[in-house]
């Protein structure tokens, strides 16, 4: 039965955050946009979305978020945070924001790049993505990676990685959590995870990243649970054993993969999870799925350093997937992202 008060503090909780995360959008924009544009801004062949477009999407995620709590597909996300925390990482952001937006201004995307790390990790996972400080290398980045990202979208990043949840929610009805396997990979904070976690205390789960330093967030996260594995691993090549998993995700890490790489992360997932399992990808929308928001996809390559962007754009999930052994359960896009479910 639905609950007033509780919708009513969703909705103001949300509100919050995006006003909190979209007003440190704006003001990163205003600081860095001098700096980082000062020779060329991006160009775009489609029209952007105007501002009804792109707000009426942004409620449709947060009503459809709500009515899978609602349903009881998962739980209310928390509507209390640590203010102090909130507020440092806020000036380390904005602190963080001129060296942002001088690696725009000068194409610089290889400060990660050293003989040490060469040897330690494989070359298309050197760079500055984002153009951000440390890459995915340093403790810095790892504590100010999920500010980051909800700046980015605005506050609503949560709100589009918990659409993952629903296709687990089905696939873990009658099922004894205590005796499943899941395992996210490329976890990076494990914010996603927490959330999984939140729903399924009891599930057992394996946190892999390449990046020690976020796998050293990650831990930090997830101590409130047990039942928790961390791997420092690289996807193309997982040291679990065939078929030893009943659900594997992976959030937002296919749009930062080479093409040929994905192919090979793509068979090595198909390889873990056991038949009848379900694999979930979350990534960001391409082309046709959000209509009218296609030239925010043309915009973000040109003004973060994403190299494999373009490519993702064009990649078809579904054909990559099934040639590895999967058959898909749905697709469905939620604002700026779009969760496509598997079953080996």
């Amino acid at each position: 039965m639905a609950n007033p008060l509780r919708r009513a503090a969703y909705r103001l909780s949300q509100t919050a955050r995006v006003a909190w995360y979209g007003g440190h959008h704006i003001l990163a924009n205003r600081l860095g946009r001098r700096t980082a544009f000062a020779e060329r801004r991006p160009e775009v062949e489609s029209d952007y979305p105007n501002r009804q477009k792109f707000l009426g999407e942004m409620q449709a995620l947060f009503e459809r978020d709500w009515k899978n709590v609602e349903q009881g597909l998962y739980a209310a996300p928390a509507l209390t945070g640590d203010a102090i925390k909130a507020l440092r990482r806020s000036l380390t952001f904005l602190s963080d924001v001129p060296e942002v937006a001088r690696r725009r201004r000068d194409h610089v995307h290889d400060e990660v790049l050293t003989a040490e790390a060469r040897a330690n990790f494989p070359r298309y996972y050197l760079q500055n993505f984002h153009y951000q400080s440390g890459g995915w290398l340093t403790k810095d980045s790892a504590k100010l990676y999920d500010f980051q990202v909800e700046a980015l979208f605005a506050g609503t990043a949560d709100a589009m990685r918990r659409q993952a949840l629903v296709p687990i929610a089905e696939f873990m009805k009658g099922k004894d959590q205590r005796r499943l396997n899941l395992l996210d990979v490329a976890t990076g904070t494990a914010r996603f995870l927490t959330f999984v976690k939140d729903n399924w205390p009891r599930l057992n789960t394996t946190a892999l990243d390449l990046s020690p330093a976020y796998l050293a967030e990650a831990r930090k996260a997830l101590k409130p649970w047990r039942d928790v594995t961390f791997l420092e691993a690289n996807a193309e090549a997982m040291p679990l054993a065939d078929a030893s998993q009943d659900i594997v995700t992976a959030v937002y890490l296919f749009h930062e993969l080479p093409p040929k790489v994905r192919a090979v992360v793509a068979a090595e997932i198909a390889r873990v999870v056991r038949p009848g399992g379900l694999f979930v990808l979350v990534d960001s929308i391409q082309p046709g799925d959000t209509p009218g928001f296609e030239a925010l996809t043309e915009f973000f390559p040109q003004a973060f350093h994403e190299p494999y962007y373009e490519s993702y754009q064009t990649w078809n999930i579904t054909d990559t997937f099934e040639a590895a052994g999967f058959r898909k359960r749905s697709e469905t896009s939620a604002f700026l992202s779009k969760i496509v479910a598997f079953k080996r």
